[in-house]
């Protein structure tokens, strides 16, 4: 690979049937070892109980608090800062507790590809 840098633009951002909004900042066959976006969930809300089979994604907390629930672990408060992991194959949910948008990075490796993603029903 060689040097690169991308201009970000923040237009590209879309909604997604989990809940929230996704900006795709890096997500490309030519780099298959990661991928980078960034989340934003409106306050109040909480998104589907999903997991991603073959991929470890990484919630790294920009702005915003909220309520993670990751497989096994307790629900847990999250504030700027925070990293979560999130091993393959493992559900995963989040729910915006603050006033203001929830905004997160997604990192994952291998880069995600949708045919990794699987909404998880009859999750409490």
């Amino acid at each position: 690979m060689k040097e690169l840098l991308i201009k970000g633009n923040g237009k590209d951002e879309f909604f997604i049937e989990e809940g929230c909004f996704i900006l795709e900042m890096w997500n490309t066959p030519e780099d298959g070892e990661v991928s980078i976006a960034q989340a934003r969930v409106s306050p109040g809300v909480t998104t589907v109980f999903h997991r991603l089979k073959d991929t470890v994604e990484r919630y790294v907390i920009m702005e915003g608090t909220g309520l993670v629930e990751v497989g096994g672990l307790s629900p847990t408060e999250v504030g700027v800062g925070d990293v979560v992991i999130i091993p393959r194959s493992t559900p995963q949910r989040i729910t915006n507790t603050g006033d203001s948008d929830l905004i997160f990075l997604c990192i994952c490796t291998p880069r995600f590809v949708p045919e990794e993603y699987e909404t998880i029903a009859n999750l409490p």
